[in-house]
């Protein structure tokens, strides 16, 4: 086999492989939300003072079913993390969802129609992208008020621009193939062209993106959470989880660690996730 095709084979099966993995763990984590009433072992809101800060049950230390060990407040670790992947994963789909849709549908505009389409759309963006996200993520959170929605909105806000800017890019180079006139030869309308012919071709970028920004959604929530300004302070969130951990590192230090850990995997995930997708449903990437 020469060379160039064994590398080639190498990088699909290496791509397969992520592509399995990631998915397989952003589904765990999907089951886990879902069913996380029935497969926390207790209540995670639950408090008991007499068994507070407990460590895992690996150690010497440790009491029966408490398998990740417990916080300041006697609540269980294991099952505040899995109630946790429940608001972090709605976070991560509606406002990626909300921020693919209203970017990807004005970078299409302002890509394929140009002129003053284009021009009000770009300015629009460069403004938008002119303030700190995080910062302009909590003004919009403590205009809004603590709450689900409010974190969705004030992700899909702000993160609308980064959709734009790269479907704006992608649309571009399609308009400029020659199927793009050989539709109109045949008959379609602009707006059959830009949605028939042009978007099916951009759609891979959409889902590296989609799968990206969930990532960043989940941390964005983490962030707001970790400050307060989440979901309402008695609902297990991972950001809530990280703050607290961070006061008792000393101490108890799986209450920070388990939390942390679960973020920075839920993010290498989708973006792992994203990346291989797109080497199997990009036709450029399979050549």
């Amino acid at each position: 086999m020469p060379a160039d095709a064994e590398t080639m084979k190498r990088v699909e099966t290496g791509g397969a492989v992520a592509l399995v993995l990631s998915g397989g763990f952003i589904l765990f984590l999907i089951l886990l939300a879902l069913f996380a009433p029935l497969v926390a072992p207790v209540d995670p809101l639950e408090q008991d003072l007499l068994l507070e800060k407990l460590p895992p049950a690996w150690s010497a230390d440790a009491e029966p079913g408490y398998w990740l060990g417990t916080d300041s407040l006697g609540r269980d670790v294991l099952s505040r993390l899995i109630h946790g992947a429940r608001t972090a994963l709605i976070v991560a789909f509606l406002a990626a969802s909300a921020a693919a849709l209203l970017g990807s549908v004005l970078g299409l505009m302002a890509g394929f129609f140009r002129g003053w389409v284009d021009t009000l759309i770009s300015r629009a963006v460069d403004v938008w992208m002119s303030f700190p996200p995080v910062l302009l993520s909590i003004l919009l959170v403590a205009v809004l008020g603590t709450g689900l929605h409010s974190v969705v909105i004030a992700i899909a806000v702000i993160d609308w621009t980064r959709f734009c800017r790269v479907i704006r890019t992608e649309t571009l180079a399609q308009r400029a193939e020659d199927y793009v006139d050989a539709a109109r030869i045949v008959g379609l309308t602009r707006w059959q062209t830009l949605w028939r012919e042009i978007l099916p071709n951009v759609w891979p970028t959409i889902l590296v993106l989609l799968s990206l920004e969930m990532g960043i959604a989940v941390i964005v929530e983490a962030i707001l959470s970790f400050v307060g300004l989440s979901v309402a302070s008695d609902t297990p969130t991972w950001g809530g989880m990280i703050a607290e951990g961070r006061q008792v590192i000393h101490y108890a230090w799986w209450v920070l660690v388990f939390p942390l850990g679960a973020l920075c995997l839920t993010v290498l995930a989708f973006n792992r996730f994203g990346d291989a997708l797109r080497r199997q449903v990009d036709p450029v990437l399979r050549r």
